[in-house]
């Protein structure tokens, strides 16, 4: 086959792309063989983070903006990462996570309507299940979120279901629980601001050696007493979501399914792998739960696993906070 007959690249436009999942996953489609371009506007993000293709500097509450970027790059599917994604704040600002997250939302499949683009691949949550009701989660749990982001999740699942009965768009909702760890090969990692992830702030408690992490109750009714989450490694999260881009390539149908690694990590667990790994004590003080903090939440992944091929491989204990460790001790 010449240069002229060969079959023309593929485009994934990523929103959010200049984040810690949205920039694991372009590296990702980049590897797959994808042309890349992310449309973020770096309020949350960081712009070397942006290596695997172009940024486009945009924010999807200007409309035109928006629809400028869909008409240009005319993608083949769209991975949705752009989001406000901490819990408290979306307590104490309500009206900012509905703003941000849903009318960006909302902003975005209307231009990809227009623009003839109907695939995507939406970063979900398992915040849209709230309390555990039973354990682990599948799909089938009930959906109460207990703050609004949460709820901003769920209502956009929502959205995209009523879009897809309505205008045929089809989209893949990968709901994930605790993402963690840093790319493996160490070019990209974990950066927020402000902290307020598990892993990163027991890296920065021992890289610190005089800086306490506060543990948020040890009466849990857990083996040890301390809250109990699934962590997956987000070059697994990485993974699901470039089979996600084949699944909508291949015609099949809009589904939602979790990403976790089956298995409960409790906080006492994680602190004893950091100091482990690093050699380092960490010093503890034992604090009061958090209102609505779940003892436990753990996930059924069998949905992707059937319907995706996903098994995640990084998602030990041991190699999550090794690849955090190397990329914070790099970049702090």
């Amino acid at each position: 086959m010449s240069m002229s007959q060969a079959a023309p690249q593929r485009t994934v436009l990523v929103t959010g792309g200049a984040g810690y999942v949205g920039s694991h996953c372009c590296k990702a489609f980049a590897a797959a063989g994808w042309r890349v371009v992310t449309f973020d506007n770096l309020s949350r993000g960081w712009r070397d983070l942006v290596r695997w293709g172009p940024l486009i500097e945009g924010d999807l509450l200007d409309r035109a903006a928006l629809q400028a970027a869909l008409d240009d790059i005319r993608p083949d599917v769209v991975a949705h990462f752009a989001a406000f994604a901490y819990v408290g704040e979306s307590v104490e600002q309500p009206d900012l996570y509905y703003r941000n997250n849903l009318v960006g939302t909302l902003n975005l499949l209307d231009a990809m309507r227009q623009a003839g683009s109907a695939r995507l691949v939406f970063s979900s949550s398992c915040t849209t299940y709230g309390v555990p009701r039973r354990m682990p989660i599948d799909e089938t749990h009930p959906q109460s979120p207990i703050s609004p982001y949460g709820w901003t999740k769920l209502m956009a699942e929502k959205m995209l279901a009523d879009y897809d009965t309505a205008f045929g768009l089809r989209y893949v909702a990968l709901r994930y629980f605790n993402a963690a760890g840093a790319d493996i090969e160490g070019d990209i990692g974990e950066r927020h601001e402000p902290e307020t992830h598990m892993i990163p702030l027991a890296i920065q408690a021992a890289q610190a050696g005089d800086r306490a992490f506060t543990v948020n109750g040890v009466d849990f009714d857990t083996p040890d007493g301390s809250a109990v989450r699934d962590y997956v490694h987000v070059n697994d999260l990485a993974d699901a979501h470039c089979r996600a881009l084949e699944h909508l390539m291949a015609g099949r149908p809009s589904e939602a399914m979790n990403l976790g690694a089956e298995r409960g990590l409790s906080v006492l667990e994680i602190l004893d792998a950091v100091e482990a790994v690093s050699g380092r004590p960490i010093p503890r003080i034992i604090g009061p739960r958090r209102p609505g903090d779940p003892a436990a939440q753990v996930a059924d992944a069998g949905k992707a696993r059937r319907v995706l091929g996903w098994t995640p491989v990084h998602s030990d204990l041991k190699t999550i906070v090794e690849t955090a460790w190397r990329w914070h001790g790099a970049h702090s």
